[in-house]
């Protein structure tokens, strides 16, 4: 089983930056993609963005060009710039993973970290 642990988040003004850290923890045979999701009251969960183990990135268009996701072996990092109201939303991370090279992957979630931007 994989626990992941933000942290990270808090308050910010409009046009600021905040940076997001999550790290896997437990048994495992390897972590592959990692992730963020987000989400805003009334509002379904959303992608934010996503990165492999190869390092590929993908990011919603709300955020691409201002948001930048990084990782590291069992790790994922999310820099969040020029940040506007509409980011503020509890952020998730999410990984998935396996306990062998032949089973079907697993996916776990992080606890959630509250971002707001606000002047």
């Amino acid at each position: 089983q994989v626990q992941l642990v933000e942290s990270g988040g808090g308050l910010v003004q409009p046009g600021g930056s905040l940076s997001l850290h999550c790290t896997a923890s437990g048994r495992f045979y390897a972590i592959y993609d990692m992730g963020w999701y987000r989400q805003a009251p009334g509002r379904q969960r959303e992608s934010v963005a996503n990165i492999t183990r190869g390092d590929r990135q993908r990011y919603a268009d709300s955020v691409n060009g201002r948001f930048i996701i990084s990782r590291g072996t069992n790790s994922v990092h999310l820099q969040m710039n020029d940040l506007k109201p509409d980011d503020t939303a509890v952020y998730y991370c999410n990984a998935e993973w396996k306990n062998d090279a032949y089973e079907v992957p697993s996916f776990s979630w992080g606890q959630g970290t509250q971002v707001t931007v606000s002047s």
